[in-house]
């Protein structure tokens, strides 16, 4: 999530995002299989090693993507005033082959997208 829940993603900067985690990709050992993006929040669905905690995983991306989305797009640092992109919390979970993994690739995939929601009438 970004620093004060601030929007901090447009189309450009979710853009540079998926850029810079294909040169992630290249670097360490990880794969992205879906990047969802919410004006003020990241979902990542990846796949690592087992020799990367899921804590070193968080460190790498949120060090590198945060550096580098201030550094191409100096008007965010602008907007998140104490120097940081990121909020210091996150979560994380796992998923194996046996669960379902199509479920969170769709909730990842859907995020920023405006859902239809009925109003049902009071009875």
């Amino acid at each position: 999530m970004a620093k004060y829940r601030k929007v901090a993603f447009s189309p450009e900067v979710d853009d540079t995002l998926r850029e810079v985690c294909l040169e992630i990709e290249k670097r360490y050992e990880l794969h992205f299989l879906e990047i969802g993006t919410d004006k003020n929040c990241v979902h990542f669905l990846l796949q690592s090693v087992p020799m990367k905690s899921p804590t070193q995983i968080i460190k790498i991306l949120k060090s590198i993507t945060a550096r580098e989305l201030f550094r191409l797009h100096p008007e965010i640092k602008k907007q998140l005033w104490g120097g940081s992109f990121w909020s210091s919390g996150y979560f994380v979970n796992t998923v194996s082959k046996f669960e379902d993994e199509s479920t969170i690739l769709k909730y990842v995939r859907d995020q920023g997208i405006e859902k239809d929601y009925q109003v049902l009438d009071k009875i």
